[in-house]
């Protein structure tokens, strides 16, 4: 996701103009406020086309070609999001007509490109998936888990000492299997895992 709003106008084309804008949305709500916003900000436009991108894995995705031909803005922005792999993101690509026309091939060309040239130069937020492991251990390998804890950065989600020591933890999902095996290495097979 963007780390802020972050705006970025591209060369002209044939005389139009094509300006991104691009922020981090969670919600449809959110993206729709931000699409309205670039629009009252730029009432002279002739265009502001827009796609998002929400959740983690993405599981909700919109776009609108605002008034171009079908599928040549909207769908393209789009596919630049899903390419450069962002998420929770809202990206508005407006246009100011310049007197040419570009035809559909290029104005798939121009708004995919206003928006991949945006997502090129943004500050982007990187975030890990990560999947809760929980654990459970004897009191007798607490020193290996600390010592596990504190060589990859993790921390507890919950912890609880009662007759054995039960953690949750959040672990990136790449390394799941390489963290569970060290896990059962360091305990001598005594952790459960699940």
């Amino acid at each position: 996701m963007p780390a802020q709003a972050f705006r970025y106008e591209a060369p002209p084309i044939k005389g139009s103009r094509f300006a991104t804008d691009l922020a981090p949305a969670t919600t449809p709500e959110a993206a729709g406020e931000f699409i309205a916003r670039v629009r009252l900000a730029e009432p002279n436009a002739t265009h502001h086309c827009w796609a998002w991108r929400l959740g983690r894995p993405c599981d909700r995705y919109r776009s609108s070609d605002d008034g171009e031909p079908g599928g040549s803005a909207g769908r393209p922005i789009l596919m630049q999001l899903e390419g450069h792999r962002v998420t929770d993101v809202v990206c508005v690509v407006t246009r100011w007509f310049g007197g040419t026309k570009l035809g559909v091939g290029g104005l798939m060309r121009a708004y995919g490109g206003a928006a991949g040239q945006a997502l090129d130069r943004a500050p982007l937020h990187v975030a890990v998936a990560t999947e809760r492991l929980h654990v459970r251990c004897p009191y007798a390998d607490e020193g290996a888990i600390r010592a596990f804890l504190a060589a990859h950065g993790l921390e507890p989600v919950t912890a609880s000492y009662e007759t054995a020591i039960d953690l949750e933890l959040d672990v990136p999902r790449r390394d799941r299997q390489l963290l569970e095996a060290e896990l059962r290495d360091r305990t001598a097979g005594r952790v459960e895992i699940c």
